[in-house]
């Protein structure tokens, strides 16, 4: 799992969070040079602490994989259009990074159709999965998912164990 940039002051950190559930370094996750303690889209977060502006380009360059990995996981930060990078959004960094599919979060609940359908236009082009988080045992969650998936046309999943079904088939 690699989250090439983050902005924040919570503890722990995405950083920490991914690290401890995939077994690696926070380090290795989130290089120490690309955190920003300050809760701003990330090139914002750069300036406004005094630090280097950054490209989406140095981002890819900076991703590191262990030997034999065969799955990688990428976090961006913040929606499809958020800026990730001093010269591009998460759609510039996907684009860059030409990834076999590309996993849509969302909420479940009150705004979830709107949403997720803008980030979906934003994201056309990819294999998109939208991963519906904190789907509960409420009547909105599963008209939400019906709605996405019948009327948008979109793969939804609301478990881990269906993510990883869709991913793999």
């Amino acid at each position: 799992m690699r989250k090439p940039v983050q902005s924040g002051a919570e503890t722990p950190s995405d950083a920490d969070v991914l690290g401890g559930a995939t077994a690696e370094r926070a380090d290795d996750v989130c290089l120490p040079h690309r955190r920003y303690r300050l809760a701003w889209a990330p090139p914002m977060a750069a300036t406004e602490l005094g630090r280097p502006a950054f490209t989406v380009a140095d981002l890819v360059g900076e991703l590191a994989w262990p030997d034999g990995t065969q799955v990688g996981l990428v976090e961006g930060a913040g929606g499809p259009r958020s800026p990730i990078a001093s010269d591009g959004d998460n759609v510039d960094f996907a684009r860059a990074l030409a990834p076999d599919a590309v996993v849509l979060v969302a909420e479940a609940g009150l705004g979830a159709i709107n949403a997720v359908r803008l980030a979906a236009d934003a994201l056309s082009g990819f294999e998109l999965h939208v991963a519906l988080n904190r789907f509960g045992d409420d009547a909105l969650h599963a008209r939400n998912r019906e709605f996405l998936a019948d009327r948008a046309g979109l793969h939804v999943v609301v478990t881990p164990a269906e993510l990883s079904t869709s991913l793999a088939g």
